[in-house]
């Protein structure tokens, strides 16, 4: 199996132990179920686009950065512009936690995106339990139908939709309900990054679509070419985690981008 393929089957196991452990009537009890939730699509347009992201690992890259708390680097991602914030919550692969998600939702007033294999419907409840106002569906772990039935569930819930797609075969999961799309430059089977390919996928989309670069932006100029070619998003994490101080890292980077 690849590296997908084990994460995939892995988050099935961990859903059925949820599962057994809390119901969804207890997620909805939570302080956060009832709650407006932000719009991504309204934030990428009046901020500095970027998603900043809290990534402590990943299984390409091994330790990042696992000495700095969610809050501390959030509060600094959004002082400095950013559209939303990224959290992953897989604890095996990449070391996330659905605590980092509880633990700056109060203190944040920008979109939360949980950034997970989303396989089951369990987990929409999960995400909007935790505070989340995006969910991820990456196209390559789902079928077209649970793309298309999962997005009315998100949408039931409040939630908005960042689907990721990283081959032309995988536009078809495309359906006019999706919020936005992600193109992720780095492939998630063998872990190479092609900007140019995301360019020429996102020339696929009907113009209307909310583009989202996501992954493998590793300079201001990877950034600059990205945003030339029209992209409205740009999905990044490790270019300021690997930083011993990511807040630092991001507010130069949006103020060499906007200058």
């Amino acid at each position: 199996m690849n590296i997908l393929d084990q994460i995939v089957q892995r988050k099935k196991e961990e859903i059925e132990f949820s599962k057994s452990k809390i119901s969804v009537q207890l997620l909805k009890d939570s302080i956060f179920f009832e709650r407006k939730t932000y719009s991504l699509k309204k934030t990428i347009k009046t901020k500095s686009g970027i998603i900043a992201e809290f990534k402590r690992q990943s299984p390409s890259k091994g330790i990042i950065n696992n000495t700095i708390s969610p809050l501390e680097v959030t509060s600094a991602y959004e002082k400095s512009g950013a559209s939303a914030i990224s959290v992953l919550t897989d604890q095996n692969f990449f070391g996330g936690s659905f605590d980092d998600i509880i633990q700056i939702r109060q203190q944040i007033s920008i979109p939360i995106l949980r950034k997970d294999f989303m396989v089951d419907e369990y987990q929409f409840y999960e995400a909007k339990n935790m505070g989340a106002d995006i969910v991820l569906l990456i196209a390559a772990c789902l079928s077209i139908s649970q793309v298309d039935e999962f997005t009315d569930l998100a949408h039931q819930l409040g939630l908005e939709v960042l689907l990721e797609i990283h081959t032309e075969e995988e536009l078809k999961h495309y359906n006019k309900n999706i919020d936005l799309v992600g193109i992720n430059n780095r492939n998630l089977k063998d872990f190479r990054v092609d900007l140019e390919h995301s360019v020429q996928l996102k020339n696929l989309l009907p113009k209307e679509t909310f583009s989202v670069a996501e992954s493998g932006i590793y300079s201001i100029e990877d950034f600059l070419y990205l945003k030339e070619k029209g992209f409205d998003g740009f999905l990044m994490g490790e270019y300021f985690m690997k930083d011993e101080n990511p807040g630092n890292k991001f507010r130069e980077f949006v103020l060499n981008v906007t200058m």
